[in-house]
């Protein structure tokens, strides 16, 4: 089997309220792998609203050159092809975001071809994989806060994170007090600085917070200063969790050996795809640290059913309901992971025609 083309695209999807109050749209980079046997693989990179996707489509058609007339099931020769190629361009930012979104797409291929789905292929431990919901962004009102998490609720999630994003600590206690008391003892909370702060300021923060057994403080520091996430780790009582912002099992390497987190988050769009995920989630596995990917649950639900150390998928609920086929549905707190072949994600039929830049 050899790979024909790669075509590659975006999508501009837009959100609606109350996500939309700061994030009024996202966008896929789309990468579809073609195949002269007939099997065609989905990837794609989810571009948090919109920044820099032109860049990210722009690099992802300059890697998609190398993997013409290639074999795409021999996935791990093809990864290593990709990320040492251009080596004035380190497989970050933009870059990661191009990698990953074709490496997406030829695991899709893979399972397709093994008429597995990829978490089998990889050896799954389970079949359901819990989540959290996740949401409570900076520009909600108490009102919105307390009206997501209770949608989470209601879905069965037992856990609930909102972004704490007020310059005054205070305001920031309030509100998770306000979600707290909403949801009851039966919900735990977690919070997302989203690198907000500085050392000094994160370390206050959280201690405004400690009495409310939160399950994990996110994001506390800049992700390009793991010694400060570390110093911050060491001063609170809350565990810290980080890696949504790093890219290569280098860099979790690093935030695992200065004990910068108890939870490690690599997102699959963003941590050079599903090859890299599962390198940085098996070296978590041998430091005894959990794992609980970024986003794309739909994607990520395939690394945590195959790592043993995974925790939960995070639970965003913005997708329209025409965007996907296959999306996997939250029931009792959790995903079943897909039983089809490969991710088990296709775009609807209309998608590409309705949010296709360009």
């Amino acid at each position: 089997m050899k790979i024909t083309a790669i075509d590659t695209f975006t999508l501009r999807i837009p959100t609606a309220k109350p996500i939309a109050l700061d994030l009024p749209e996202h966008r896929l980079v789309v990468t579809r792998v073609r195949t002269d046997a007939g099997l065609d693989g989905l990837g794609y990179s989810l571009v948090f609203g919109g920044a820099g996707s032109e860049a990210v489509e722009a690099y992802a058609r300059r890697l998609a050159v190398l993997l013409v007339g290639e074999d795409p099931t021999q996935v791990g020769r093809l990864w290593d092809k990709m990320y040492r190629a251009d080596r004035g361009i380190r497989k970050v930012g933009v870059a990661g975001y191009a990698l990953s979104a074709l490496d997406i797409g030829l695991w899709d291929v893979a399972g397709k071809a093994a008429g597995l789905p990829l978490a089998k292929m990889w050896g799954a431990v389970t079949d359901r994989v819990a989540a959290y919901g996740s949401g409570g962004w900076g520009s909600y009102t108490v009102e919105d806060l307390i009206g997501e998490a209770k949608r989470y609720v209601a879905m069965g999630c037992r856990y609930y994170k909102m972004k704490i994003h007020d310059p005054d600590p205070v305001a920031n206690r309030k509100r998770v007090e306000a979600v707290k008391k909403a949801v009851g003892d039966g919900v735990r909370l977690m919070v997302d600085v989203n690198q907000k702060l500085d050392v000094d300021a994160a370390i206050r923060q959280a201690r405004a917070l400690e009495d409310f057994d939160l399950v994990w403080y996110e994001e506390p520091t800049l992700a390009d200063d793991p010694a400060g996430c570390a110093e911050v780790a060491r001063a609170i009582r809350i565990p810290v969790a980080t890696g949504e912002n790093n890219y290569t099992r280098f860099e979790f390497r690093e935030l695992i050996e200065r004990g910068a987190a108890r939870y490690l988050m690599p997102d699959v769009c963003r941590a050079n795809g599903f090859t890299e995920t599962l390198r940085i989630g098996a070296l978590a596995a041998a430091h005894q640290v959990a794992l609980s990917p970024h986003v794309v649950h739909e994607l990520s639900v395939h690394v945590a059913a195959a790592l043993p150390n995974s925790f939960l998928v995070e639970f965003i609920d913005w997708t329209p309901g025409d965007l996907f086929e296959g999306l996997p549905k939250c029931e009792g707190g959790a995903f079943r992971v897909p039983d089809r072949p490969g991710h088990g994600i296709a775009l609807g039929p209309d998608a590409e025609k309705k949010y296709r830049l360009g």
